[in-house]
């Protein structure tokens, strides 16, 4: 594995640099995003501006990662780990793969579970809407879509405009956020409308 193109490359949807793990919490918020998304690699020893700085101790590295994959995730994890050496210094490689039992959960600081997914270069908190559809994206069942007048009205909706988030669904409609929530995961899970994270906010535009 050419260590030096991964980390030209840059920090990715599916690639992070951590220099050192600090925290169990942490380091398994990646791995989760990661999990519940179409996987990833860490790479141990590089800083965020890709300069390699080497793992110290590779067995204590190997050891955090480890713990949090296992007690820090929920289903656990089972990374995989690879060593390269780059400018005489060693990088741990760790290769978490797409899970089939999605949603995983990431223990946070405050001792709850949370969902997490890969958006860009960074973990972020996934919404209701996305861990229902990745808990029922499980399902090899399908989904039957009966259109109602909702769901014409949200592609109606989409038609003319670009986006609309929940909020604004559920004042077109005057929907309650639960029925409101219900319909769009339909909606993702049968490929009739994408969801978009970002940092700020959630929206949903026409497939």
């Amino acid at each position: 594995m050419n260590i030096k193109r991964l980390i030209l490359e840059g920090e990715t949807v599916t690639q992070d640099f951590k220099k050192t793990i600090t925290s169990c919490e942490k380091i398994a918020k990646t791995m989760v995003s990661f999990a519940n998304n179409k996987g990833g690699r860490l790479l141990i020893g590089v800083a965020d501006d890709g300069t390699i700085k080497g793992v110290k101790d590779e067995e204590e590295e190997r050891y955090m990662i480890t713990k949090a994959a296992h007690f820090f995730a929920k289903p656990a994890l089972e990374p995989s780990f690879e060593e390269v050496y780059a400018d005489d210094k060693l990088v741990l490689i760790v290769e978490i793969p797409e899970s089939d039992i999605k949603p995983h959960y990431a223990l946070g600081d405050d001792k709850k579970w949370w969902v997490y997914v890969r958006v860009k270069d960074k973990s972020v908190l996934a919404s209701k809407i996305v861990v229902d559809v990745l808990k029922r994206s499980n399902d090899d069942k399908g989904v039957l879509i009966e259109y109602s007048t909702k769901e014409k009205a949200l592609l109606e909706y989409l038609e003319t405009n670009e986006r609309i988030t929940v909020k604004q669904y559920c004042e077109l409609l005057n929907l309650s956020r639960r029925r409101a929530q219900r319909i769009m995961v339909d909606l993702v899970l049968s490929g009739v409308i994408r969801v978009h994270t970002t940092e700020k906010e959630e929206f949903y535009t026409a497939a």
